[in-house]
């Protein structure tokens, strides 16, 4: 391993502050799924479908925080865990590698304690039934119980653009993500998905209102012709 130092301390590594999202906005995100924000948006940002909460009842909503990590290596994970602002949401790229457990309860303890918004990560995490005792929400593909290393010279950044399956999530971006799935919404365009995702509720309320009272959902969408 090379030098030891906290690369967040030297002065010619700078970490992008997250851009702070309105709460008024993050708590109307909260109240929306993440599948109603992904079509209400022209069906945009849909992370990878295997990456879901490791308990049914994790939620989250929030700023993402962007994690580029080495292979095999959570080093950069724990510098985000200092770096990241309270409500931030940790997104990790793992560089493709899926199989170790990058995150685990002692992680989540401490992201808790610096009061973060969750974490999604592109790859494994473990301590399964710990993470749902710490309460930190988690979204990975799966448990994975293989362990990472932590070499100081590995090349990683914070809170510059990853690619998450095929979508890119930047800095800042709206992270929304419940039981089934998680969806990444563009800064510049929260406030307009934000408005069309409640249309949306509110017209799909109608619609079941409309089956209840015995319409078919041929009749509802004008599909009986």
């Amino acid at each position: 391993m090379s030098d030891k130092h906290d690369p967040l301390a030297d002065t010619s590594i700078s970490v992008r502050k997250t851009v702070a999202l309105p709460a008024d906005q993050i708590k109307r995100a909260a109240r929306l799924g993440s599948a109603t924000l992904h079509e209400a948006g022209g069906r945009i940002g849909a992370l990878p479908s295997s990456i879901k909460p490791t308990a049914a009842s994790f939620r989250l909503a929030g700023p993402a925080f962007t994690v580029h990590c080495p292979p095999n290596d959570n080093l950069w994970i724990h510098r985000a865990i200092k770096a990241a602002s309270p409500g931030d949401i940790l997104v990790v790229y793992a560089s493709g590698h899926y199989e170790a457990g990058y995150w685990g309860e002692v992680m989540s303890t401490a992201g808790m304690v610096a009061r973060l918004g969750g974490l999604v990560i592109d790859a494994g995490v473990r301590d399964g039934a710990l993470l749902e005792e710490v309460g930190f929400p988690v979204f990975s593909r799966g448990l994975c119980i293989r362990g990472t290393g932590k070499d100081f010279g590995a090349t990683g950044w914070l809170n510059k653009p990853v690619l998450m399956g095929d979508i890119f999530v930047s800095p800042g971006d709206l992270i929304v993500g419940d039981i089934d799935g998680v969806v990444s919404i563009p800064n510049e365009r929260m406030s307009e998905v934000l408005l069309a995702a409640e249309k949306r509720e509110a017209a799909e309320r109608e619609i079941l209102t409309r089956l209840r009272a015995g319409e078919s959902t041929l009749q509802v969408f004008g599909l009986d012709r």
